[in-house]
């Protein structure tokens, strides 16, 4: 019997507060009791190539205060797991990978008010690549129940990623005219919809006749191969010599100089990740000439609070609820076959989300 059914049948027969209090009591121990000493997990003990990549046996971790401990059941692929593994991104060793799941609390760890044993929850934090998670609370948000499973994993870090970006790192404005690189992956196909549900008017490029037609399928009002054709021409003639208002660059150094010379004047060019490689060092001067404003911006810095992680997570939810939001999942790989995935996701030739089943 799942805990989710246990937990209701259980709370039916306890009604006063004294006895919610002796069931809570009981049902930790009952849950703690069920939860395994060793999980296997995904891990790396050594920066480098996904021949480093080791599904292997760990200890469980136990929930410290202000701590759930969630048993997962969906964990998302992210290029920031690449940065990780690569040592782009620095983190300590040995790390288990992962940056985002969704699963069900199964222990809590002393001040945790609001969080019950059972609730299906998403979550960010690292080490999420494992069959369990001790997570701090206040990063986790109860799923809606008409988020259908996987769901949750599939969007949370993407779809926050594209949230902030159009509602921090540039306010997008309707009519706006923006250009998204690769529109077809992972965080651009989110992207490109909340941009179309905000109306601005979208550009986007991608490396193949299929990916821009996904990405057209998803809000990009004019397509563009990187690979066939000259995209600052491209994006100049569309817009009638304009320029566009803001620039979504999560390719890094391949785009960065076209990126300079389709923004219009006090435009944004928003540089969010190295899938290229590293942007090199510009002098601020090239910045002067149209009055631009470039940024560098990374997620958990706009979700800093709780009061930001509620709120964007709600909106996030919202969007997907109401339809206004499809995820597309690439396919979804057993934990086992992290490497397979790595190398799938740095090959460029995925789009949508790369998901893991615990």
């Amino acid at each position: 019997m799942s805990i989710r059914i246990t937990t209701l049948l259980l709370r039916t027969s306890f009604q006063t507060k004294p006895r919610i209090a002796q069931f809570n009591s009981y049902f930790q121990r009952y849950t703690m009791a069920s939860i395994p000493t060793t999980m296997k997990a995904a891990q790396y003990s050594k920066n480098g190539g996904v021949e480093i990549l080791q599904y292997t046996d760990v200890s469980v971790p136990k929930p410290k205060d202000n701590e759930v401990l969630v048993k997962n059941e969906y964990v998302g692929l992210n290029y920031i797991d690449i940065y990780y593994r690569t040592g782009l991104y620095s983190a300590p060793l040995p790390q288990i990978t992962g940056r985002e799941a969704e699963g069900t609390v199964v222990a809590l760890g002393a001040s945790t008010p609001g969080i019950k044993i059972g609730d299906r929850v998403a979550y960010l934090h690292e080490s999420t690549g494992a069959e369990y998670t001790a997570v701090p609370a206040a990063k986790v948000y109860t799923i809606p129940a008409t988020i259908a499973p996987g769901v949750a994993a599939a969007s949370l870090l993407q779809g926050l990623t594209a949230l902030t970006l159009i509602r921090e790192a540039h306010y997008v404005k309707k009519g706006d005219w923006v250009l998204v690189h690769a529109a077809a992956g992972g965080v651009g196909l989110l992207l490109v919809q909340l941009l179309k549900a905000v109306g601005a008017r979208v550009i986007g490029t991608s490396s193949s006749k299929e990916k821009l037609e996904l990405a057209r399928e998803n809000g990009v009002e004019f397509p563009v191969n990187y690979k066939d054709d000259d995209v600052v021409a491209r994006v100049k003639e569309i817009t009638g010599g304009e320029g566009v208002r803001v620039v979504f660059d999560s390719t890094g150094k391949d785009q960065f100089d076209n990126d300079l010379q389709v923004v219009t004047r006090k435009g944004s060019i928003v540089s969010f990740g190295n899938s290229s490689g590293k942007v090199p060092p510009i002098s601020l001067d090239v910045l002067a000439a149209k009055n631009l404003k470039l940024l560098r911006p990374r997620l958990f810095n706009y979700i800093t609070t709780r009061e930001e992680f509620e709120r964007y997570t709600g909106e996030l939810f919202e969007f997907i609820t109401k339809g206004q939001l499809n995820v597309k999942i690439h396919e979804t790989y057993p934990l086992a076959d992290v490497a397979r995935a790595h190398t799938d996701i740095e090959s460029r030739k995925t789009s949508g989300k790369l998901l893991f089943k615990v």
